[in-house]
């Protein structure tokens, strides 16, 4: 373990380096903002926080997942949301800004990064977000039925999604804990042939009768590795304002949905337990 010697939060803040069970993470300062930070873990960005305006999202997915929450509910409205992936509680923090007295639960397999947070990254004590050490399926197997309003999937190790979370099997789980109307999250990492993509929603909509997918347009057709979000639901999603609203980010994106989302699938097959695999490892240019 080795770790830079930090004096405070303030913007020359140096880099923190610490182990962590997912490897080496670095917590590296925002030059812009004096008390933000991105957590990298092996070289991949994970999160970004702003201590000071946990509201803030920056990176492209966070801000799609971040439109799915402040559409979740009427504004303000508190939900109870289930997170599968700490990272740096980026999503946490944001739905405890935003919808003050929310209810969330937090299930993270690294016991050391979730320290690692705590300590240099504090929540608000007065948030009601519980973190529970455990792996983000066993932790879903303990959430009562229908307890969720959201359940936010941002599970990675060595960047790449674990086999045992990308099947109908952990979806079937997924749904059991949302309530009825209840919407579920992913952030999913592929790039060209776009096989795993179009698995998870082939395997999402044996699950779930509703489905959206927002990425940018690139990424869609298959022209560069990177992040899409997977939205899923019992009930109609709200298509409309959603493509309004990731249209209109800085990096804008796409909303494919409907007859179109299920041509993009081209009959790829669902992934059940028996044949999983983790999602493909991303090209070392993508951190670059």
């Amino acid at each position: 373990m080795a770790r830079k010697k930090q004096r405070g939060r303030e913007a020359s803040a140096e880099i923190v380096v610490e182990t962590v069970a997912g490897g080496l993470a670095e917590l590296i300062p925002d030059r812009e903002r004096p008390r933000a930070w991105t957590l990298v873990i092996d070289g991949a960005p994970q999160s970004h926080v702003d201590l000071d305006d946990p509201a803030l999202l920056t990176f492209e997915y966070q801000r799609r997942l971040g439109h799915m929450v402040d559409l979740a509910a009427p504004a303000g409205k508190p939900v109870r949301a289930l997170h599968l992936g700490g990272g740096a509680f980026t999503l946490a923090r944001y739905i405890a800004t935003t919808r003050p007295r929310s209810t969330q639960q937090v299930v993270e397999v690294d016991v050391p990064l979730v320290q690692l947070v705590r300590d240099r990254l504090p929540l608000d004590p007065n948030a009601r977000i519980r973190v529970r050490s455990a792996d983000a399926r066993d932790g879903l197997r303990k959430v009562p039925d229908g307890w969720a309003d959201l359940v936010i999937a941002d599970v990675f190790s060595g960047a790449r999604t674990p086999a045992h979370l990308t099947t109908t099997e952990f979806l079937t789980e997924v749904r059991r804990v949302l309530r009825p109307g209840g919407r579920y999250a992913a952030n999913l990492a592929d790039g060209p042939p776009l096989a795993h993509l179009r698995g998870q929603i082939a395997t999402a909509a044996t699950v779930f009768p509703e489905l959206a997918v927002a990425a940018d347009p690139t990424v869609l057709r298959g022209r560069r590795f990177g992040n899409a979000v997977l939205l899923a639901s019992d009930l109609p999603l709200p298509v409309a304002e959603l493509t309004r609203r990731v249209a209109g980010d800085p990096h804008p994106g796409r909303v494919e949905h409907g007859r179109t989302l299920a041509d993009f699938t081209g009959g790829a097959a669902a992934v059940t337990d028996a044949d999983a695999r983790p999602s493909p490892v991303p090209p070392p240019s993508v951190f670059r």
